[in-house]
């Protein structure tokens, strides 16, 4: 038995460290270990602050999906407050988070995941005449042809479409070559490129991989200009509580959405939806099909076993979401969980997730076991609105506090928390989504979808075609949970396009209303209050819960994504989804765990940053310190 640290691993926002324990004989993973590595606190910033500027700050949590945050913090504010928001702030706010989806799903796929299958090494060996045949054969082979409502018309002709010329590919493949050869690889640099699974694809297929990837380091850029027009700017966009600060006039050239703009967010719909069917949809699929054919279906994990999903995109307005009128109108009712979907969908057990569900802390609560925080009554589960974040750090099993050997498995080992649902742990993000919603339409819970869960079924069952496997057998698994992206990012990008054919047509009805600030003064607000906010972020299932007191924020907890999923086993709810995909995935070389960066990747990890902590005239007042190497 080998015991395999990668830590820190790369290509992901935050610190994440894994300990896999290895059977070289077999290649097969007895144990894993996924440990968060560093402390972000900003619950304890947000304590006592207004609750209006608390986006501002929860925005903050992160540099790569930038408004997810805000946006689930908006919600629980709102929600905490009993702020009803104006038709045209729900139609952009729609929007904005369904364009950051696309381009955290594309940033993700050919900046950070990309690698964990195609090798710029091994595109040097490519013919770039037969990678342009190739080219042409993906677009012809792997496309998926997308059916929704009339709206879904986009420009005359495609924004963007790959090049497929032998000169084009010899160009790409001659600055490649300048790379490897002056040694500088830079992010190409101390990788497994030596690896066997990089012979899975012929070199044909990497070079216009790699092409591609070059490509989306142009074009992602563009994808987030509805960001700009609506919110001022990209990373973290501008909001306010009760909706959005961009006011809508269609005569004066100077406001910050007018004809002008709107068009330029027309363009950049449109564009999105080119480069997600011409560019990603192709890729994903055809790189997964010749893995699969390979045989690699493993790397699932907890998804066949237990995945969670709230839903989202509310088609109009709500008047809240603890009451659960949120759910009633939602675009895709994904809320709920599925068990045993590895069985089949028959099989599959569906569970539904209702507003009454977000206050029963037997239903949603956090532990911590195994993490590095303390909690007032040993071994027992707080929910959200309860919880309490206490750091209480010791220290690896083997090393020092600042140079660790080896992770205490037996105790406490991660500064991420254990969220639960009914006691057990839960796999969230597309994948769980995708899951659920076939689930729920199959077994006829659903029965009458909307276009956009329609539009995930048929994705599915064209990808099973493609295949030629049921989806429980291609669905969870490393390729599936990566496949399931690139599904979700076609989706979402006319997901986009609806609700900005929703907001056109609310502006030329004479509706240019963005906010309502009847609840802005907090003289109308009760003594106390709470709510939460939910969304479905790129890397899934999202909640932030607020308690506000006499007109401050009295407790916050926000239980991101990479929480359920990277969460420290439990003795009780057992292995986070991290670990059970880790232990479900079989290794090679013990030396080179390439298959355990791509499960780990596949998941698209974002770890929270080490948060530093100032008095209000910016005097340093603590430094928390965990990472190993500083």
């Amino acid at each position: 038995m080998k015991r395999i640290v990668v830590d820190p691993i790369n290509r992901i926002e935050g610190h994440l460290r894994v300990e896999v324990k290895v059977d070289e004989a077999t290649g097969k993973v007895e144990d894993a270990l996924s440990s968060g590595t560093a402390w972000r606190g900003i619950e304890l910033v947000l304590k006592g602050r207004d609750p209006r500027d608390a986006w501002l700050f929860a925005q903050r949590i992160c540099g790569v999906c930038t408004t997810v945050h805000a946006l689930a913090c908006l919600r629980s504010v709102e929600d905490a407050l009993g702020i009803e928001i104006p038709k045209n702030a729900n139609y952009i706010r729609n929007i904005i988070a369904a364009a950051q989806m696309v381009h955290d799903h594309v940033v993700h796929f050919y900046h950070l995941h990309a690698l964990d299958w195609v090798s710029p090494v091994a595109a040097l060996k490519a013919n770039p005449a037969a990678t342009a045949a190739l080219q042409n054969t993906v677009l012809e082979t792997y496309s998926l042809k997308a059916e929704g409502p009339k709206s879904f018309t986009t420009s005359a002709y495609p924004k963007d479409f790959p090049k497929a010329t032998a000169a084009y590919f010899t160009e790409i493949q001659n600055k490649i070559k300048a790379i490897v050869e002056s040694g500088q690889l830079g992010i190409f640099a101390g990788h497994y490129w030596e690896h066997p699974d990089y012979n899975v694809l012929p070199p044909e297929a990497h070079l216009m991989a790699v092409s591609h990837y070059l490509n989306m380091l142009d074009r992602q850029r563009d994808i987030v200009i509805p960001h700009i027009i609506f919110g001022g700017k990209n990373p973290h966009p501008h909001y306010i509580v009760g909706g959005m600060p961009c006011s809508i006039s269609m005569n004066d050239m100077n406001a910050p959405v007018n004809t002008e703009r709107l068009a330029v967010v027309d363009n950049s719909v449109n564009l999105t939806i080119d480069l997600v069917n011409n560019f990603y949809i192709p890729d994903a699929l055809v790189i997964g099909d010749l893995f699969v054919k390979a045989g690699y279906v493993d790397g699932g994990g907890l998804a066949g076993q237990r995945v969670l999903s709230f839903g989202d995109f509310p088609e109009e307005r709500y008047s809240g979401i603890s009451n659960g009128d949120y759910f009633n109108n939602l675009l895709i009712r994904s809320n709920g969980v599925v068990e045993n979907f590895g069985q089949g969908v028959d099989k599959a057990i569906f569970h539904p997730l209702a507003g009454k569900d977000l206050s029963d802390p037997n239903v949603l609560a956090e532990g911590v076991e195994h993490a590095w925080y303390n909690y007032p009554e040993s071994g027992k589960d707080l929910h959200p609105w309860n919880g309490v974040t206490a750091p209480q750090y010791t220290g690896p099993k083997e090393g020092t506090k600042t140079n660790w050997k080896y992770l205490d498995e037996d105790g406490k080992y991660s500064w991420i928390k254990t969220p639960k649902w009914n006691g057990k742990t839960a796999e969230v993000g597309p994948l769980a989504k995708y899951i659920i919603v076939y689930t729920k339409i199959k077994q006829g819970v659903i029965q009458q979808p909307t276009w956009a869960e329609k539009f995930i079924v048929d994705q599915i069952e064209a990808v099973s075609k493609l295949l030629n496997l049921p989806a429980e057998k291609w669905l969870p698994t490393t390729v599936g949970r990566t496949a399931a992206r690139a599904l979700d990012a076609q989706l979402h990008a006319y997901i986009s396009k609806y609700f900005f054919d929703k907001l056109l047509n609310n502006i030329k009805a004479g509706d240019t209303t963005v906010a309502n600030t009847a609840n802005w003064d907090p003289a109308s607000w009760p003594k106390e209050a709470k709510g939460v906010g939910l969304h479905e972020a790129p890397r899934g299932g999202l909640s932030h819960w607020v308690t506000i007191k006499n007109g401050k924020i009295d407790n916050y907890q926000a239980i991101v994504p990479s929480t359920w999923n990277a969460c420290p086993r439990d003795g009780k709810a057992g292995h986070g989804a991290y670990e059970s995909s880790m232990i479900d995935t079989k290794v090679k070389i013990a030396e080179q765990p390439l298959e355990i960066l791509r499960v780990v990747h596949s998941f698209d990890p974002c770890l929270a940053c080490a948060t530093h902590l100032f008095d209000n005239e910016g005097k340093e007042i603590a430094v928390v310190r965990t990472d190993p190497y500083f």
